[in-house]
């Protein structure tokens, strides 16, 4: 937990290559997520090596996929799903990445992405995050019906994140899209989590497996973006 009293973490996707996961844990990052695929046509070349070594190394660890209107909906929830396989202990749920509409129908873009939520919370059980930022969801008309879902904002070089309307509270607020982490090719997103470690853990339905427990603090707190 850093000075402000939240879990830090990060998000990778192809453009950091190869994560040196161990060196990620000892810089203190308790949660990652790792990048499935954009849609369905890109997948991403380091997400099964990213998943294997978030697990053995104790992190909690979520999967997020950019989801593309265009693209059939379903097809991208089962990509997702075939690659997860099942969720287990300190698994957090799965990220629907909503920030474009790739050309689409406002319409268009919420029917698909609720048809995403419902298939993924179906096949994994539990319910989806939804990534996104303020001033998209305004671009989307502010749309009822998904403030339900767990949060995690994108907003940068603030001191708190500004919410889209219909959530009153963020899960996981991506603060930078330029950190620099030990272990980690160049920049990276820098996030926190909303809640202290017991909280994650219940998010997460359990501890990883690996880790058995609670870790001891880091020696020293994590630099701020």
């Amino acid at each position: 937990m850093d000075g402000n009293g939240f879990i830090e973490g990060i998000d990778v996707s192809k453009w950091q290559r190869e994560v040196n996961w161990q060196r990620v844990r000892a810089a203190g990052k308790q949660f990652a997520f790792a990048r499935v695929s954009d849609g369905v046509n890109v997948h991403d070349a380091y997400f099964d090596n990213n998943w294997k070594e978030m697990g053995r190394l104790g992190l909690f660890r979520g999967v997020y996929q950019m989801f593309r209107a265009s693209q059939d909906p379903q097809a991208q929830a089962e990509l997702l799903i075939q690659k997860v396989g099942t969720l287990g202990p300190g698994d957090l749920p799965p990220v629907l990445d909503l920030e474009l509409t790739d050309g689409q129908p406002i319409a268009t873009v919420l029917e698909r992405a609720l048809t995403w939520l419902k298939v993924v919370e179906e096949h994994l059980g539990h319910p989806p995050v939804i990534y996104t930022a303020h001033y998209f969801w305004k671009q989307l008309g502010n749309p009822e019906g998904f403030e339900n879902y767990p949060l995690w904002v994108a907003n940068y070089d603030v001191s708190k994140p500004r919410l889209p309307q219909g959530w009153s509270r963020w899960s996981f607020w991506q603060y930078s899209q330029s950190g620099h982490v030990p272990g980690v090719n160049g920049n990276v997103d820098l996030d926190r989590f909303s809640g202290t470690l017991s909280d994650l853990k219940e998010l997460a339905r359990g501890y990883p497996s690996s880790r058995g427990g609670p870790p001891p603090p880091p020696a020293t707190s994590a630099p701020a973006a």
